[in-house]
């Protein structure tokens, strides 16, 4: 059992369109599930009936309406963030919330998703112009090494089905290399940048009991959660991912301070 990390929307870690496609077609397959639904990833909320053309109860067939979007939504420095670029995040986010909301019958609050998707996109190119301007460059193994990592964490079996997962949601392989690259860059610029510490045994111990804790609140059974041990690699992942988010908020941030950014929705 694979435990995604997940820290709500605002995920800052590069290749948005590549992280939140690949959400969707685990979602949509049915073969991922996430036991630590209160961490951090592309997992977020949503509902059961829509008026965007599907049928109530059947998500897939939910669209979002992006209708009021304007063609660029956002400027950083200088590079135009697109409508194309942003619809391509949001609505993958979108069916996701929806997916995730449906058994409560809740719609998404479209307004302020698209809000946090422009800043998600945002901070995004800024730790990306970061990255270029420190000069960190992914090579083609770099970016053979980042697809694989991304099947490992999504619990596919490489690189290459990442790539047909994504294909299938209508990304190029292409666009999808050049998303790895980008989270090569930007992952090696956060490292650079920050003090990222490797967990210790006893910060994984209390993440997995609260982890039991949470499986135990929620009705289930403490048994299925499997034993420490199995667990712990994953878990060492996902706090090493947690506090690279936390960093690349941080960045981010100074970064914009000190950019030109200008957001139009």
């Amino acid at each position: 059992m694979k435990v995604r990390s997940t820290s709500a929307l605002r995920r800052t870690l590069a290749a948005l369109t590549l992280t939140a496609a690949l959400g969707l077609t685990a979602a949509c397959s049915g073969g991922q599930d996430d036991s630590s639904q209160a961490s951090d990833g592309g997992g977020q909320a949503a509902p059961a009936a829509s008026d965007g053309g599907g049928a109530a109860g059947d998500p897939q067939a939910q669209e979002a309406d992006v209708s009021d979007v304007p063609e660029v939504v956002a400027t950083v420095n200088g590079t135009e963030i697109t409508k194309d670029d942003f619809v391509q995040t949001y609505q993958s986010q979108y069916q996701q919330m929806a997916m995730q909301q449906q058994a409560g019958g809740q719609a998404p609050d479209e307004e302020q998703l698209k809000t946090q998707v422009a800043e998600q996109l945002v901070d995004n190119e800024l730790l990306r112009q970061g990255a270029e301007d420190a000069g960190i460059k992914a090579t083609d193994k770099d970016i053979d090494t980042t697809l694989d990592e991304i099947a490992e964490q999504s619990g596919l079996g490489s690189g290459d089905e990442v790539v047909s997962a994504l294909e299938q949601q209508g990304i190029s392989a292409e666009q999808v290399r050049q998303d790895a690259a980008s989270q090569f860059a930007i992952t090696t610029y956060i490292e650079q940048e920050a003090d990222i510490a490797e967990p210790s045994d006893e910060e994984l111990k209390a993440q997995y009991d609260a982890l039991v804790e949470q499986q135990s609140a929620a009705g289930g059974s403490a048994e299925e959660v499997p034993s420490f041990e199995e667990m712990k690699d994953q878990l060492a992942q996902q706090a090493t991912m947690q506090q690279q988010n936390e960093a690349a908020t941080e960045i981010a941030g100074k970064l914009r301070e000190s950019g030109d950014v200008t957001i139009n929705v």
